[in-house]
């Protein structure tokens, strides 16, 4: 597991409100060198930690994305190996462990039913994945 500083945190959390801030402005924010915001995030990128850059689009922007929630049941063994193959597909936008009868929550979000097909069938074939289930998000209450 990676080792953060203060810095690297910081850096984390300003790039989660904006992901499109520059380096610029993101050594202003922290009060370091330009260089070191830039060997920072390439080292958290290499390392793993900062996996995709990617935009949060306001409710009218997103009428044609299919959202859903999928429940995956692994084989234990194969659990590290699983969770590298999903974070491979980029329709999963958020993934977590939980408890119960289901090992992991997946968040899927794509534009199209054929795509979101592609996305359950891709998942399903991943070695060690023994059941799923996924329900379509409908409407935000």
């Amino acid at each position: 597991m990676a080792q953060f500083t203060d810095t690297d945190g910081a850096l984390l959390s300003l790039l989660k409100q904006d992901s499109r801030a520059s380096v610029t402005t993101l050594a202003a924010k922290l009060g370091v060198a330009r260089a070191t915001v830039q060997s920072r995030l390439e080292r958290l990128q290499r390392n793993g930690t900062i996996r995709r850059f990617t935009i949060e689009l306001s409710r009218e922007a997103e009428v044609d994305v299919v959202r859903a929630v999928m429940l995956i049941e692994l084989q234990g063994s194969m659990a590290r190996s699983i969770i590298s193959a999903l974070g491979r597909i980029p329709d999963i936008v958020d993934l977590h462990s939980t408890n119960g009868a289901w090992d992991l929550v997946a968040q899927i979000e794509t534009t199209s039913l054929p795509k979101f097909d592609r996305v359950l069938r891709d998942v399903r074939e991943i070695k060690g994945v023994l059941n799923s289930e996924t329900c379509l998000l409908l409407n935000q209450a």
